[in-house]
């Protein structure tokens, strides 16, 4: 299937590898031409500007933007919207706030343009292990884009079944969440739980570092050695994840994280979360805990900050 590709960073250009080593055809597009360059080694065809990449896809056209959230992501489907034609599809993989989705894909309806946002999980580990698709937007228009989905995705892998389930593509990593916004909302409301996990993560490995601290009772004080836990409590462990493996990886490179500063940037989804919750009047006390908890890192930082800091580098 063919596919445009605008946005070559870390996660577009990977995107497009993976798609290209099963087969589909990619057009690519980004202000580095160095990036262009470098796909187009790789077998993709490069395009010196949005309009050549547009002129090089055959209608129905889709075209998927892995640009910053915001103004890029903005500017770029209002440039999108002018040049294409009925039934051509953007699809915004980045981490754009679901409200403006729902007002984008009105705007290019009025010229017949389909929109689907795809909130996208893998991080720059998505060429090996695939990526976690969640997607939202007319039914019709996800099912023909499928193979592109289906190729992204991780696939079902070693990952056992659960029990009385109907299979469905979840299985295989990807999903239609419902209509335009659903899909970045869902990946928002991922972000904030992730925000929750990596907070309680950082704040388990600073107790059990400073387990050796003279307050504590006699007999009571441990030298313990957290590279070490951190890499048992990823096998059989209930609370064993992938970001418990970033945290262990991180932590067999430096123990003790002398190069993280603490310092903890959030990218907007733990705010739109924390802000649904309330639209909702859902209490979210660990969601909100785990945002202000980086706002905080900010100000000073501990032995949690840098594991949080580590995880997010990872």
């Amino acid at each position: 299937m063919q596919l445009g590709m605008i946005g070559l960073g870390r996660m577009g250009g990977n995107m497009v590898r993976r798609l290209m080593k099963a087969g589909h055809s990619c057009a690519v597009f980004d202000l580095d031409a160095a990036k262009v360059g470098e796909l187009e080694t790789a077998g993709a065809r490069g395009a010196p500007e949005v309009s050549g990449l547009i002129a090089d896809l055959d209608k129905p056209r889709a075209i998927w933007i892995m640009v910053p959230a915001g103004n890029p992501t903005e500017q770029m489907v209002n440039t999108l919207a002018e040049q294409l034609d009925p039934g051509d599809v953007i699809i915004d993989g980045g981490n754009s706030y679901f409200k403006h989705d729902v007002r984008r894909a009105a705007q290019v309806a009025v010229k017949g343009i389909d929109y689907v946002d795809v909130g996208t999980s893998g991080g720059v580990w998505g060429l090996e292990r695939g990526y976690c698709l969640m997607i939202g937007g007319k039914r019709e228009v996800f099912e023909r884009l499928d193979p592109i989905f289906r190729t992204l995705a991780p696939g079902h892998g070693d990952v056992p079944d659960t029990p009385g389930r109907k299979a469905t593509t979840a299985e295989l990593g990807y999903i239609h969440c419902g209509p335009v916004g659903s899909g970045h909302f869902v990946k928002m409301i991922h972000n904030g739980i992730e925000y929750g996990l990596m907070q309680a993560y950082g704040e388990g490995f600073d107790i059990l570092r400073n387990a050796g601290a003279k307050n504590l009772d006699p007999g009571c004080s441990y030298d313990l050695d957290v590279t070490e836990i951190a890499e048992v409590w990823r096998r059989g462990s209930v609370i064993s994840s992938w970001l418990l493996d970033l945290a262990s990886m991180a932590l067999a490179e430096d123990p003790s994280l002398a190069h993280f500063t603490g310092f903890v940037q959030d990218s907007g989804e733990g705010r739109w979360t924390i802000q649904a919750g309330i639209e909702e009047s859902v209490p979210s006390p660990v969601l909100a805990a785990s945002l202000y908890a980086r706002f905080r890192s900010r100000q000073e930082h501990t032995f949690a900050d840098k594991m949080l800091s580590a995880m997010r580098y990872k």
